[in-house]
């Protein structure tokens, strides 16, 4: 009997391959998501064209004052007038360049981390703990080595959100960890208690109730003559409350350890410490790497709270410049340039989080 020719393979056909296969089958898959797709390609209608034509077509770029602007489109000039006390608040502009340096130095440590290459990120990333605090502090605060005093007062606008939200980050993480800790050591009851009221004393009261705390009530709890500057009682008081949340992050991560992994470490004659800091906890951390981003995400727009004690960040740089009469009714200019800032910095964070996943290969593949 002869042989039947082999059919030569064929091409998949075109509508399940490249951008129309990639349509059929993410947006048009059923009837209700392909009725979905098309309310959201009209929704988007009827808000993309009229904010394009209003933020770029019809905007006013350049000027000096509110009288450059037409009122058909959006008001830049509003921003471009107000950029540097947005970004630097009420920081003297004689000593600017201190912000800018610590800035730079900060990119600057930064930037290798995330090289591949890069043989010393041990080390540099010991100094951007320990050393680039002490060098940013005097920096901006000033009074020594001949720089002029500046009183957190008259910090502002971006850089004082930039400051509290990477002294939360920087601060609660490593409490939250402890936290966790504590909070699973059976074997230590006391110590146990004390983290539990910790955490549920933290997290059972709103972030703007404790810098409202920090800033009016605990002045009366204190000696005589003793007083905390204003912007580190926020930023403790920050890191406090976020720490409460990142404990709970953490501790999701160690309970998702199979028990497993504990006797594996004890069979090596690990102690609790060594198998901790050296099996379970990078296992942990890795598991809730999305939870500990969207935390820092958390952190870094509420920043916006310490309006409600004074501190002037982008967001109180942006309602001080709105009172302005000069400039009234330029308000939603300055919210969407707000807006965009907060994205900007939470969407870099976020993917970010998703690069380190992959990196990692958090999704422990079976």
């Amino acid at each position: 009997m002869a042989a039947v020719p082999r059919q030569p393979d064929l091409p998949p056909p075109a509508a399940a391959t490249g951008a129309l296969g990639w349509v059929r089958r993410n947006l048009f898959d059923s009837p209700l998501n392909g009725a979905l797709t098309l309310l959201a390609v009209y929704l988007l209608y009827l808000v993309v064209p009229p904010f394009v034509e209003w933020a770029i077509l019809k905007a006013d770029w350049s000027g000096t004052t509110a009288k450059d602007c037409s009122r058909a489109g959006a008001c830049w000039v509003f921003i471009g007038v107000r950029l540097n006390q947005f970004f630097y608040g009420f920081y003297p502009v004689a000593e600017q360049w201190r912000v800018n340096t610590c800035l730079a130095l900060l990119v600057a440590f930064v930037v290798p981390l995330f090289i591949k290459r890069f043989a010393l990120k041990q080390w540099l990333g010991a100094v951007l703990l320990v050393v680039y605090p002490v060098v940013a502090f005097h920096l901006l605060v000033g009074g020594h080595f001949g720089l002029a005093h500046v009183e957190t007062s008259k910090w502002g606008g971006l850089s004082l959100t930039l400051v509290i939200a990477i002294v939360g980050m920087v601060a609660a993480l490593p409490l939250g960890i402890l936290l966790a800790l504590g909070r699973r050591a059976t074997n230590m009851p006391v110590l146990k208690a004390l983290c539990v009221a910790f955490i549920e004393l933290w997290r059972g009261v709103p972030l703007i109730t404790v810098l409202f705390m920090s800033s009016v009530m605990l002045p009366f709890f204190l000696p005589e003559g003793m007083n905390f500057d204003k912007l580190l009682r926020a930023l403790i008081g920050v890191a406090l409350f976020e720490a409460a949340y990142m404990a709970e992050v953490v501790r999701g991560g160690l309970q998702g350890i199979p028990k497993g992994q504990f006797e594996a470490a004890a069979a090596l004659g690990l102690g609790f410490w060594r198998s901790t800091i050296l099996v379970i906890l990078p296992q942990a951390l890795k598991l809730v790497i999305p939870g500990i981003v969207n935390t820092f995400i958390a952190l870094f727009k509420d920043t916006s709270l310490v309006l409600i004690i004074g501190l002037f960040d982008l967001l109180g740089s942006i309602q001080a410049a709105n009172s302005d009469t000069n400039w009234l009714g330029f308000s939603t200019e300055g919210y969407v340039f707000a807006a965009c800032v907060y994205w900007v910095f939470c969407f870099g964070m976020s993917r970010y989080s998703q690069w380190l996943e992959r990196k990692l290969h958090t999704g422990h593949r079976r």
